[in-house]
């Protein structure tokens, strides 16, 4: 028999996890709401998620694309249609 050794997860990927998917829900909630106040917060979470890292790299980096492409298109909408952006 060959088998790979055995990983355990770390807490640490777990907590990656949950902070990258609060990430994208913050950065969701911020497109519509008032992004500039939400999503800066939803970055940092990713950043500190990317920073973590492990198992759920690739989350991590997705949730910080997503905060990006979210911050852009929320506060030209704020600006477009004169919501308030703070």
């Amino acid at each position: 028999m060959s088998t790979g050794p055995i990983t355990q997860d770390r807490p640490a990927d777990a907590i990656a996890g949950l902070l990258a998917a609060l990430s994208v829900l913050g950065s969701a909630i911020g497109l519509a709401y008032r992004p500039a106040r939400l999503i800066p917060f939803a970055l940092l979470l990713a950043v500190i998620a990317v920073g973590m890292g492990g198992r759920n790299s690739r989350l991590a980096a997705t949730a910080l694309a997503i905060g990006s492409v979210c911050f852009v298109i929320g506060m030209a909408v704020a600006v477009i249609t004169n919501n308030p952006v703070f």
